[in-house]
């Protein structure tokens, strides 16, 4: 017979058994398109839209490395790879807010240069 302390070791078990196996998608959803639109970049002849296709990269890489940060904790659960991670996560977020900010720039330029 199940108590309720088994129901909830089970509970909080699928729950973090959950999140691992999100984390490595979204790490994968991130470096395939991030691969997607640097590979558009050169495609691509307009100097501006390789700028605006290349920021658009660096938030897909930015994920990509702050998702890889919290898996990398998640896995090991060591205060070295806390300490790493806490890194990586940081650099992640900054890359990916710089992206964000110059994908905002360049699509305003895009749209003025679409415009004239």
């Amino acid at each position: 017979m199940k108590t309720s302390y088994n129901k909830k070791r089970n509970s909080i078990h699928f729950r973090s058994r959950s999140i691992l196996i999100l984390f490595p998608i979204l790490i994968l959803l991130c470096l395939v398109l991030y691969i997607y639109y640097k590979v558009m970049v050169t495609r691509t002849k307009e100097s501006l839209t390789q700028v605006y296709l290349n920021s658009k990269s660096k938030i897909f890489l930015g994920g990509f490395i702050f998702f890889w940060g919290i898996n990398q904790y998640l896995f090991y659960e060591t205060k070295l790879s806390l300490l790493i991670g806490i890194v990586f996560v940081l650099l992640g977020a900054f890359q990916a807010r710089t992206g964000w900010k110059a994908t905002k720039h360049y699509r305003n330029e895009f749209q003025k240069h679409q415009t004239t």
